[in-house]
């Protein structure tokens, strides 16, 4: 089969595509004919190796992950034996340790769930990498509740994008700070305002929230920390640019901001999990979030797309069939 390598860590273009054998189903696997792939910030992260504390999980010298992607959906091949709920054929989606930028991807069976059958393949695969930043941050990190106002900063790409409906939908009032191009994008997704950067500095803003969700990071928590109420939470889920002591001392200062005043500050790290998964298919399924899929491309395009979500420019998720 066809797949993405990475051999190291490096440019975007020095991923190639080559040829490997299909992977064998295990007793708890099953065997995912792919037909789209997301391309996400964190896939980025993982090609370049950037910040090095990446390494110190995915493999110090080298990825110990040789075929990247994480997002992914497809139909199912192979079922394991062990495996019950899935038939051949059966249309999945899910968020994997590696390999979806392939033409042929093994998961295991609590990493995918049916697609609701309102959703195409490529906007399935757009959702379970960003979903599960934007639910986690907003429920486990933020603790979000109805009535709130919520802040998203990168309220168009593929985790803001997701982050303004779920918000929406747990009954918050919102708003989205992205650029002029994005502005009536993120109000047709339910936000009720919209702060446009290029035009105004959201953390001089006179309003005041019960929650922040920093998508981008460019901006210090103690800057952030400005337009919260008293009682109100910020939750990063990036850093700034840096490989080695900027993102370092964005985790400290985050740390050290929870310590004093009566503001929470939480750094998040996404981990995905079934019980999520679910969460978000069902939110797909009744319609409350539909994905944004941005730049739709193939598995040869993959390099330029990493590298676009690498400038941090991205309108919803970009997409690569396969």
């Amino acid at each position: 089969m066809t797949a993405a390598l990475q051999e190291r860590y490096g440019r975007p273009d020095q991923l190639c595509l080559g040829q490997v054998e299909r992977p064998a189903v295990g007793d708890d696997d099953l065997v995912i004919r792919v037909h789209a792939a997301a391309v996400c910030r964190g896939d980025w992260h993982l090609q370049t190796g950037r910040p090095y504390l990446v390494r110190a999980v995915f493999g110090l010298r080298r990825p110990r992950i040789r075929i990247p992607g994480q997002g992914v959906a497809g139909r199912v091949e192979v079922v394991g034996r062990n495996v019950t709920g899935f038939e051949p054929g059966d249309a999945v989606f899910g968020a994997l340790r590696g390999g979806a930028f392939a033409e042929y991807a093994c998961a295991s069976a609590d990493e995918v769930v049916h697609v609701p059958a309102n959703l195409t393949l490529e906007q399935a695969a757009a959702v379970p990498t960003g979903g599960f930043t934007a639910l986690q941050g907003l429920r486990a990190g933020g603790s979000i509740e109805p009535g709130q106002d919520v802040l998203i900063n990168g309220a168009s790409g593929g985790v803001g994008s997701l982050a303004v409906q779920i918000a929406r939908h747990f009954g918050a009032r919102v708003t989205g700070v992205c650029s002029t191009k994005n502005v009536e994008e993120v109000l047709s997704l339910g936000a009720h305002d919209v702060i446009d950067y290029t035009r105004e500095d959201f953390t001089k803003s006179d309003a005041r929230f019960d929650l922040m969700l920093d998508l981008v990071g460019k901006r210090s928590p103690s800057q952030c920390r400005r337009v919260l109420k008293p009682k109100g939470t910020y939750v990063s889920s990036a850093g700034p640019a840096g490989d080695w002591i900027a993102p370092l001392i964005q985790l400290l200062k985050v740390a050290v901001g929870s310590l004093v005043g009566s503001q929470r500050m939480v750094s998040l790290l996404a981990k995905p999990n079934r019980e999520d998964l679910l969460v978000l298919r069902e939110l797909l399924a009744s319609g409350a979030i539909v994905p944004v899929v941005g730049r739709r491309r193939t598995l040869g395009d993959l390099p330029d797309a990493l590298r676009q979500v690498g400038e941090g420019h991205s309108r919803g998720t970009a997409v690569l069939t396969v």
